[in-house]
């Protein structure tokens, strides 16, 4: 992906840090995704072994997010910074702790391949989930890839998508318990699915709050808790003060 430069300072050590920090948590959110998408094809594969990679490396994960946290506490010390600098920092803190997040529930969907994989029976109950796990893939590297080129519209454009991954998990949840319904012995293969249901429907939920995110940093513009069915992220329909 390719990231759009950020507006140029008096003091250049002050763009380099900037700039740095931006750079770490697009390296943060790579990560991330590579450890989703090799989570969804050991499902798909039955492959416990890259399960368990992707799994195993979150801590890499959680270093990231310590040592950038650090560096934007930092620079909140030192260069104090205003306007659009200080909604960059908090714009940075607040998402990296959803790709934290993100991370923890990749890793949450690995061990569960790894206990499915473990076991015989029937995959229809997989087929859901990789579906999900798809769509959920898709608005994970959409949100990144509009953070790279600070794009407020495309970031509007993929929280509205939220709602559809929404309502795919009620199905596949609906569809899940009627499988155990009909089959008591499914019963704990299929809470193992749901279990992954519910961590994509989460990470779905921190890439819209990525979105935000991204809107908050561009826009100057809350839209956390406000619908995303507007036409563009303009102060009068969103109902915002724009911080600028």
């Amino acid at each position: 992906m390719t990231a759009t430069k950020l507006p140029q300072h008096i003091s250049h050590q002050f763009d380099n840090e900037l700039e740095d920090i931006r750079a770490r948590v697009l390296e943060m959110g790579g990560m991330v995704e590579e450890h989703l998408n090799k989570a969804i094809e050991a499902l798909v594969q039955g492959n416990p072994g890259l399960a368990e990679i992707a799994a195993s490396n979150d801590f890499k994960v959680n270093a990231m997010e310590v040592a950038i946290d650090r560096a934007c506490a930092e620079i909140l010390a030192r260069r104090q910074p205003a306007a659009s600098d200080l909604r960059l920092v908090l714009a940075i803190t607040r998402i990296i702790t959803d790709l934290e997040r993100v991370g923890d529930e990749s890793k949450k969907i690995a061990r569960v391949v790894i206990r499915l994989t473990e076991t015989e029976g029937p995959k229809a109950y997989y087929v859901g989930v990789v579906n999900i796990g798809r769509h959920v893939q898709t608005n994970l590297h959409d949100a990144l890839n509009a953070l790279a080129r600070m794009d407020a519209s495309a970031a509007l454009g993929i929280a509205r998508k939220d709602h559809s991954v929404d309502l795919e998990y009620d199905a596949i949840m609906r569809q899940l318990i009627t499988y155990m319904m009909e089959d008591p012995r499914s019963i704990t293969r299929v809470l193992d699915a749901a279990w992954a249901v519910k961590s994509l429907e989460r990470i779905g939920d921190h890439a819209s709050n990525i979105c935000e995110s991204i809107i908050y940093l561009v826009e100057g513009k809350d839209i956390r808790h406000k619908s995303y069915e507007v036409t563009d992220p303009s102060e009068e329909e969103l109902g915002v003060e724009n911080s600028s």
